[in-house]
Formats: structure tokens, sequence, C-alpha cells
């Protein structure tokens, strides 16, 4: 993936007027099926994983919370974020700690930057298989859980993984400006949505029909995660 083609953060709602209909329902069906899974099957999964970005502390402060919550998650995964962001924090135990940490056993920080969603997909896919994780949860801010998810996704099936993944949307509100940019989530989504469209015809993030396809597996696997919470 190369940063430097990527869209700009904040895009005007006009400027999707180059996308069909068509390419534009599949997001929405895609952000639909995503965030309606039931996020109660987060306190009930092998890791939480939280991506950074954006100057955006609250996605740590929120997994940090849930993390110390749940004694029966046994990993926390930090994907570490882009240093040519102005708000970039080098992520390190004692960061953390400071965000409220205790339990640190179980807990792996991603060491090398990570200029991209893409890269911090590639280090949470080696976590995956390092530490043999049977599921996850992704904490990530709302507007952008979607890119994550289908990015993290993209990455499982090019590797033949399987595995739930649950998306945790960060309790932040849509109006809150995020530090890098002043932009609040309202006026980030447009972007989002024309990176994952323009991601998608690069073979970055997950289409339509592997969301769909990866769906009927999770729900006809395990669905008693889902409904019930038994793993």
């Amino acid at each position: 993936m190369n940063p430097h083609k990527a869209a700009p953060r904040v895009v005007a709602q006009e400027d999707l007027a180059g996308f069909t209909a068509g390419q534009l329902a599949g997001v929405l069906k895609a952000l639909t099926v995503i965030l309606t899974l039931p996020q109660s099957a987060a306190d009930h999964v092998d890791a939480l994983v939280v991506a950074t970005g954006q100057g955006e502390e609250w996605r740590l402060t929120h997994a940090i919370r849930n993390w110390e919550a749940n004694p029966a998650l046994r990993y926390l995964l930090v994907a570490n974020g882009n240093p040519d962001e102005e708000t970039y924090v080098e992520i390190t135990l004692d960061y953390l700690r400071s965000l409220g940490l205790r339990r640190t056993d179980g807990v792996h920080l991603q060491a090398e930057p990570a200029s991209n969603t893409g890269l911090q997909a590639a280090w949470i896919v080696d976590q995956v298989q390092a530490r043999r994780i049977a599921s996850l949860a992704l904490a990530v801010s709302p507007y952008h859980l979607a890119r994550v998810y289908l990015t993290v996704l993209k990455a499982f099936t090019r590797t033949g993984i399987r595995l739930p993944m649950i998306p945790l949307p960060v309790a932040v509100s849509p109006d809150t400006p995020v530090p890098e940019t002043g932009a609040t989530a309202y006026d980030l989504v447009p972007g989002e949505i024309t990176r994952i469209l323009n991601y998608m015809d690069n073979g970055w993030v997950a289409t339509p029909e592997e969301v769909q396809q990866y769906l009927q597996w999770l729900w006809s696997h395990h669905k008693a995660l889902l409904v019930t919470g038994r793993v």
C-alpha cells in the first residue's frame, strides 16, 4: 500500500459522484453488516486489538478500559501509528500505563511504525499466527472501524486464516474533533468511503463478496459466540 496515493482525509460529499450507485451500495452493505455484529461477543474473544492513529487517544483509553474490566481476555495487541502525523505518540508500556493500563501480561505492542492501515493489518496477522489467537475484537473509532475491519479481513483472507473478528466501536461522540485534522466523524466518513472503494480496486481491502462469504462462515460456525457469548 502506497500512502502517498491515499485519498485526502476530508473529502467533500460531491466528490463521491464519480462512483456508481452500485459501488456506494456495496460499501453501505458492508458498513451495515459489520457494524451491526453483536458487540457483546467482544467480551468472549482471545484478544483485543486496537489500531492507533490520528492522535485519537480515546482509542487506547477505550481499549484499556475493556482490557482491565475483562480478565478473560488473553491478549491486548496495540498496532502502532504513523510517525509522519503531527499528533503521533510513541506507543510504550509507560505511555499505556499513563492511560490506565495496569495488567501488562499479554500486552504486545507493534514496535515498528505503521504508516498505513495495511502495515497495521499485517502485524495483526503475524501476532495471530505467532500466538495462536482464535478470536479477536477490533477497537477503533466508529468512522474508521469499517475500513480497518475490511483491511484486516483482507489480510487474513490472503493468508487463508479465518477466525471470529468482532467490531468494538470506541465510545466517542461523532461531533468530537479528531486531533490530527480537527475534522469530525461526519467530515471524515466520505473520505473513508473513497479510500475503501479505491483500495478495493487495488486489492487492499475485502470486497463486498468477501465480506458476505466471511459473515456466512462466521454465523454458521460461531453463532453461539455471537448470540450467547459461548466460544
